[in-house]
């Protein structure tokens, strides 16, 4: 079933989630809703609060471009993208590496605004999975950003919040549009 994203000025949107404690039907209901959702919105990812739920709980799909990571080690062992994709998880941590890098992000739930953030370049990401298991996620480039992205989702924070001081002037007057007319649906 498609879930309705929420939109800019949401509350949901600044909580920081809490942890998943359990596993049950409804949240794999939950993640099962939340791929379908991203993948009709046109998404890379989606997290729990962005369709209202205040989870750590996140999905990423960045495998329509497989050339997005110069590597990928999973649990030590070299990967495929496309064998990781789609990726669920819960209750992630992040390690990030040394050099920052721009790149333009995009949120589902902050439409029409795009805009170049500086993240790490490179992470190491613990994430749990839904059976229990952990993968341990060494990459770069797009799936990198997503996760970092994704995970900012779920301590309430929005990539404009990571912009430049100038860049958040540029996009100022457009937010403040977008939270007026949130406010009217």
């Amino acid at each position: 079933m498609i879930l309705d994203i929420v939109q800019y000025g949401h509350p949901v949107l600044r909580q920081k989630c809490r942890k998943v404690t359990e596993i049950n039907d409804d949240l794999v209901q939950l993640v099962g809703n939340m791929l379908e959702t991203m993948v009709s919105a046109h998404g890379v990812g989606l997290a729990a609060p962005q369709v209202g739920v205040a989870l750590r709980l996140a999905v990423i799909d960045v495998s329509h471009d497989p050339e997005c990571v110069s590597y990928l080690r999973v649990n030590g062992q070299d990967a495929d993208l496309v064998d990781l994709m789609p990726l669920v998880f819960i209750n992630p941590e992040l390690e990030f590496g040394p050099t920052r890098e721009f790149g333009v992000e995009g949120c589902l739930s902050i439409q029409g605004i795009r805009a170049e953030v500086k993240r790490p370049g490179e992470v190491i990401a613990t994430l749990p999975q839904l059976d229990g298991s952990v993968l341990v996620v060494e990459t770069d480039g797009l799936l990198a950003r997503a996760l970092q992205h994704e995970i900012d989702h779920l301590n309430g924070i929005l990539f404009v919040d990571r912009l430049p001081p100038a860049a958040k002037i540029g996009v100022r007057a457009r937010l403040k549009a977008l939270l007026e007319r949130n406010r009217q649906v």
